[in-house]
């Protein structure tokens, strides 16, 4: 019925119901136009730097605003609709010159753009990644395991890759949150970078029955990982903080 009924009733009104060919086709085709080139730039974002993402994000914007008619004037007559995509056009126009001027900044995020301007800006993904060491094989795991273990320190290990969604919402949105970041002090913080999925990469993975990242494991002050505690997948803030706070009574 919910299929078959729709192209019934069209087909018994003889087209009558169809809209009509005309000039708002031509706002629908640039509507989905830009949807396309919105999807294609969201995809790659897993393999292209934050720098050049920025840019391709704010040049985009403002190109879709002019679409808008952000920089056409509107007359005193001009209709609720006119006006409507005059202030959307406007709106993008903004975001779009404020992605551009975040790029200048430094920054890599298009979805904070201004967070240098922050009176107390949280800790970015440039700046507690720094505090990761990278391993790149089990060997040095277990060195970095066993050097933890001698200071009775609990040992986070992060899986990372630069394709991968959903590290970079780790990184921003969970590591990146002040209260986890101040919690994490606590531990010596790993990260295994497979962004290549070399052999190396591979092994690691395969140690952990990991199909591949993110996924975030951790070790006691005694060098035992608690398994019960894997992460796999994002996770937010408050309830990353509820697990590291179970490890650490572990």
């Amino acid at each position: 019925i919910g299929m078959g009924f729709p192209l019934l009733l069209i087909g018994a009104s003889a087209g009558k119901l169809l809209p009509k060919a005309g000039k708002w086709m031509d706002g629908v085709k640039a509507v989905f136009g830009a949807g396309f080139l919105a999807t294609a730039l969201w995809l790659l974002s897993r393999i292209l730097p934050g720098s050049v993402l920025m840019a391709l994000w704010g040049s985009f914007l403002i190109i879709a605003a002019v679409y808008l008619g952000a920089l056409d004037p509107i007359g005193a007559g001009s209709s609720g609709w006119k006006r409507f995509f005059k202030g959307m056009g406007l709106s993008v126009l903004v975001y779009g010159v404020l992605i551009l001027v975040g790029l200048a900044e430094g920054q890599t995020d298009p979805l904070l753009p201004l967070k240098a301007l922050q009176v107390h800006p949280q800790p970015g993904p440039g700046a507690h990644a720094q505090r990761f060491k990278k391993v790149a094989s089990i060997r040095e795991l277990d060195l970095a395991l066993a050097d933890a273990r001698l200071h009775g320190r609990p040992v986070l290990l992060d899986f990372y890759a630069d394709w991968c969604i959903s590290c970079k919402e780790m990184d921003r949105d969970t590591f990146g949150d002040t209260t986890v970041s101040r919690f994490l002090e606590g531990f010596d913080l790993l990260r295994a970078d497979v962004t290549g999925n070399t052999d190396q990469d591979r092994e690691l993975l395969r140690r952990f029955h990991l199909v591949g990242p993110p996924g975030v494991i951790f070790f006691s002050a005694e060098g035992q990982e608690v398994r019960e505690r894997r992460v796999i997948g994002f996770m937010e803030a408050q309830a990353f903080l509820r697990v590291l706070q179970s490890v650490v009574e572990q």
